[in-house]
C-alpha cells in the first residue's frame, strides 16, 4: 500500500463525507450516491464481489485496499476494523485518482 494512497484516504476522511460498513455502502450504491468504494483485502469475498458488481453497474470506482481492515481503520483514525468504506464527497483529497 502506497503512503500516498494512505494519505489521501485520511485526507478524505478528515475533509470529505464518508460512510463505513458493508450495509451502508451497499445502500448508498443502490441509491446511486457516492463516488468510490474502498474495500480491505480481508473483507469477506462474497460481500466484496457484491459491492464490486453494484459499483460496476452504477459506474462508481472500486478500490481494493492492499492491507487488512485493521490497517484501513488505523489509516482512517478509527479505533475499529474498517472492512469497507465509501467516499461520498472527496473533500480536499485526491483519493479518486488512486
Amino acid at each position: 500500500m502506497s503512503v500516498e494512497a494512505n494519505k489521501e484516504i485520511r485526507r478524505a476522511v478528515d475533509t470529505g463525507k464518508i460512510v463505513f460498513g458493508y450495509r451502508q455502502c451497499q445502500k448508498k450504491l443502490l441509491a446511486g450516491e457516492g463516488e468510490m468504494v474502498i474495500a480491505s483485502k480481508n473483507m469477506p469475498k462474497n460481500e466484496k464481489e457484491t459491492l464490486k458488481q453494484i459499483a460496476l453497474v452504477e459506474n462508481k470506482k472500486f478500490y481494493e485496499y492492499l492491507d487488512t481492515g485493521l490497517a484501513l481503520g488505523s489509516v482512517c483514525g478509527k479505533p475499529f476494523v474498517v472492512s469497507t468504506m465509501m467516499i461520498l464527497e472527496a473533500g480536499k483529497s485526491k483519493v479518486l485518482e488512486i
